[in-house]
């Protein structure tokens, strides 16, 4: 494949923080170039977007689809080949079913979407699809993540008995959603949002992440979701015990309301012989505690680390690394994979991205914490 991979976005018109940040993670390493969108719902709005892009208004689309209609019956050196979608979560499954369904590879911002039907809907696009798909749980692109998947996998620890993982934020400690703010708004609007609130916008982070540097799978839960500003739809606050396939235990929490917190979304997990512990607040630093031998601090792309953690940094020891590029290495690997397709080539299983079976099971402990909250059973399986 020649040249960069034609990209257009659903969502991310004025007002967005999301589609902003895809954007800075898709140019980052050359790999994409933006072509098209359908930016926002009012067209006024989505050809703003695109002048402040550099975009051709005849390309900035009245609506998802038209977009998917008209980039479908370009010729194939001009259409898009990737389609981005960065929608509230009730605006998810359609437009990724369609474009999925005309052959365009996908990236979707999480959570897949807003039920387990519409999850399963999406999967048989998948299967069916001559194109790719991504779903960007981005923290998974930190090189210390994978470097503590590695760990894991590895069998440093011993076999895996607890699993905590937490990700507190404060920013809905107040009824903003009351003063016209935007993203508050629609995250805590459940004919938006869909179910939950907190637990499907970080929670569903922070169950990637358990399942992610973990191995294992989560099969029950134990939940409480909170509703702890007063008037509030959805949850903003809850913690969920959880028990997976292979015989750990751990526990999961996510507010929105610790006021004072910013984003340190953190996982720590212990073995037989050992645990890890890393956090988003110092996401350069991976530390290992061995049961008999002195605390190891691993540092981003620094000694002792893996060829998994050593395929995801970009600057030498000692030069931060964080969110941004973290999203990025998503959508590198993501290109890599289409290139690989395209070419014929054997993908670079170093260059991993989380896929539909995450979005999946994302929208399966979604299903499984509301049942339990609502209900009497101690556990609940997903």
């Amino acid at each position: 494949m020649k040249g960069k991979l034609r990209v257009a976005m659903i969502g991310g018109g004025p007002g967005s923080f999301i589609g902003a940040v895809h954007r800075i993670a898709l140019r980052m390493d050359g790999h994409y170039e933006m072509v098209a969108g359908a930016f926002s719902s009012t067209h006024e709005k989505c050809l703003e977007t695109a002048r402040e892009l550099g975009i051709s208004e005849d390309r900035a689309y009245q609506n998802w689809r038209e977009l998917i209609d008209k980039e479908s019956i370009l010729p194939e050196d001009k259409k898009v080949q990737v389609i981005v979608i960065t929608t509230p979560n009730h605006l998810h499954a359609a437009p990724t079913i369609a474009a999925l369904n005309a052959g365009f590879h996908v990236v979707l911002d999480k959570p897949l979407c807003t039920s387990l039907d519409e999850a399963h809907a999406i999967q048989h696009a998948v299967e069916e699809s001559k194109g790719l798909f991504c779903l960007t749980h981005t923290y998974t692109g930190y090189p210390m993540v994978k470097e503590a998947k590695f760990q894991v996998a590895s069998g440093a620890l011993g076999k895996v008995r607890k699993i905590y993982v937490e990700y507190p934020q404060g920013w809905l400690s107040t009824l903003l959603e009351s003063e016209g703010h935007t993203q508050a708004s629609w995250r805590t609007d459940p004919s938006k949002s869909g179910k939950v609130g907190a637990m499907g916008d970080i929670g569903t982070h922070a169950f990637n992440l358990a399942e992610y540097v973990s191995g294992h799978k989560i099969t029950e839960v134990c939940a409480q979701l909170n509703i702890v500003v007063a008037s509030r739809a959805l949850d903003d606050d809850g913690a969920v015990l959880f028990k997976t396939a292979e015989g750990a235990t751990g526990v999961l929490m996510s507010t929105q309301v610790a006021a004072g917190e910013e984003n340190n979304l953190k996982i720590r997990v212990y073995g037989e012989n050992g645990g890890l512990c890393w956090e988003q607040k110092d996401n350069n630093t991976l530390t290992v505690m061995p049961l008999d031998a002195p605390v190891q601090l691993l540092r981003t792309a620094g000694a002792g680390t893996s060829e998994f953690s050593l395929a995801h940094h970009r600057v030498p020891p000692g030069h931060p690394e964080g969110y941004l590029e973290a999203f990025a290495n998503l959508y590198r690997n993501f290109a890599s994979h289409i290139r690989s397709l395209e070419s014929g080539n054997t993908r670079n299983i170093h260059l991993d991205y989380p896929g539909i079976e995450d979005g999946v099971r994302g929208m399966k402990f979604i299903e499984a914490i509301v049942k339990n909250n609502a209900g009497n059973e101690k556990y609940t399986a997903l």
